[in-house]
């Protein structure tokens, strides 16, 4: 009964989703999140949902440096087996990297990069020495194409996406699985989405629904990928079509402002 499922990012959006689907595989949860009134409505909501589970609510800024050992401190002490990690937390900016500022781009850095990769230290150690766990990384699309306006956004997903196939391989044999997720457009207020634009990529199949995503993620994840991606056509041809861009032609759509 101590087993838990931790997920970053979890008042809202994907996060939230996740701690839905990783309940009804039965799981105790930690959901984390530095939004404090959300954060406690969503553990209420799970709470009357899911009376079988315990519920414990941890607000935290993942953005500090100290934030992940002070999160597997307080699992230690509590005496709580985390078998299953979900470094879902993060951020968008649409803007150039030197528009941005020093504030933002040192969070998304932090929030990315620093502390899911300590995360995965702390907690993988301990998945390790237990012969037991599961490890799912949030992604994206943009990893494998970088874009202009995204370029800290790309550069810190590449890194996870990167990161997290090189300990799928380092802890396989150990029991410990490593998932990756690198999803396309996701129907989420974290990219600013027209609603309308929103309901016809639900319909098109380009836009995927939170609820669907993590039930497919979470899915693999105990098939012990290593990684997934869009299934949707309209994607993978943007991906394929993306890659195969010359730079000098990627600069001409930036002076047209066609994106």
């Amino acid at each position: 009964m101590n087993q838990f499922a931790l997920i970053t990012g979890a008042s809202s959006g994907i996060g939230y989703e996740y701690a839905r689907v990783l309940a009804d595989y039965h799981y105790n949860l930690i959901i984390i999140s530095n939004e404090e009134d959300p954060l406690e409505e969503k553990a209420a909501e799970l709470r009357q949902d899911f009376k079988h589970i315990t519920v414990i609510p941890y607000l935290c800024d993942l953005s500090r440096q100290e934030a992940a050992k002070e999160i597997f401190r307080f699992c230690y002490v509590n005496n709580y087996r985390v078998e299953v990690l979900v470094n879902n937390a993060g951020v968008y900016h649409d803007k150039d990297f030197i528009k941005d500022t020093e504030k933002f781009n040192s969070l998304i850095l932090n929030l990315h990069v620093y502390t899911p990769t300590m995360l995965m230290y702390y907690f993988g150690n301990d998945m390790a020495h237990g012969h037991s766990g599961y490890i799912l990384n949030m992604s994206s699309i943009t990893s494998g194409i970088p874009v202009q306006r995204l370029a800290t956004y790309g550069a810190t997903k590449a890194y996870l996406k990167n990161f997290s196939r090189s300990l799928h391989i380092e802890l396989y044999r150990k029991k410990v699985y490593v998932t990756t997720v690198c999803p396309g457009a996701v129907a989420t207020t974290l990219y600013n989405l027209n609603p309308s634009s929103v309901r016809v990529g639900l319909l098109l199949g380009y836009i995927v629904s939170p609820k669907r995503l993590a039930r497919r993620a979470v899915r693999a994840m105990f098939h012990k990928r290593a990684c997934i991606r869009p299934p949707f056509i309209w994607n993978a041809i943007l991906l394929m079509l993306i890659k195969l861009l010359p730079t000098g032609l990627l600069r001409l759509v930036r002076r047209l402002k066609i994106f």
